[in-house]
């Protein structure tokens, strides 16, 4: 029986295309000017000092740390650092009308759906709980964030290790077995199956399913069974 879903977001409810095409060249394209007018502001400090130990660098030397995050952008790095830094500078494209977040076509009414079933509903994804926050507030398909009841990202654990999923089950209180991880990503499905999660693989188009698929494999949302 399922009684809760856990979702990722790129290649998953969203295209990947739209992540990296458009979100990372927008962060790193402001990153340089965004440090220089925040970096004294707490939480913006902390990451910046979080890279500096990271990356083994001098914490005051902020070009180094600049180009260093630059340098995990262009390697889509899943570095906690660079993804909270990059949430907070979407905030200001999201807000400015830049871009909205895409979102596929049936993932919106399906989730709707899951939603009135009185199935709670939760993310896992590598970019950081507000930058999912605002994906999913500034959607295509308009604010979609009241129909999830918790984020998580990385600092959890890693989304290919099989303790962030136990984790993720005891913050929300339902069994692994009563959970059903939705994700694009074999690594990622296996690490929550191993961690006793039920799990579905999202092959969307031009991919298709594989005969030998160890995961429930589905075109969509809407081939989904819960």
């Amino acid at each position: 029986m399922i009684r809760a879903i856990l979702t990722d977001i790129e290649g998953t409810t969203s295209s990947i295309s739209f992540v990296k095409d458009v979100l990372f060249p927008y962060a790193r394209a402001h990153l340089a000017s965004f440090v220089a007018e925040h970096s004294d502001e707490p939480e913006v400090a902390r990451w910046l000092a979080a890279t500096a130990q990271e990356a083994d660098l001098d914490p005051t030397d902020r070009d180094a740390i600049v180009a260093t995050l630059r340098r995990w952008i262009d390697e889509d790095r899943k570095a906690t650092p660079l993804k909270a830094l990059q949430g907070m500078i979407w905030l200001a494209g999201y807000r400015d009308g830049a871009y909205q977040a895409h979102v596929y076509p049936e993932v919106a009414d399906r989730l709707r759906a899951w939603k009135a079933q009185g199935l709670p509903l939760y993310v896992y994804s590598s970019g950081s709980v507000a930058a999912q926050k605002l994906f999913f507030r500034y959607s295509e398909a308009g604010d979609l964030t009241p129909l999830f009841d918790g984020n998580f990202d990385t600092e959890i654990g890693g989304k290919r290790e099989a303790g962030s999923y136990t984790r993720i089950s005891d913050a929300i209180g339902i069994a692994p077995a009563e959970i059903l991880f939705l994700s694009d990503i074999v690594e990622e499905l296996d690490a929550a199956h191993s961690a006793g999660l039920q799990t579905t693989w999202l092959c969307r188009a031009p991919l298709q399913c594989p005969a030998d698929s160890a995961h429930r494999c589905v075109a969509d949302f809407d081939a989904i069974r819960v």
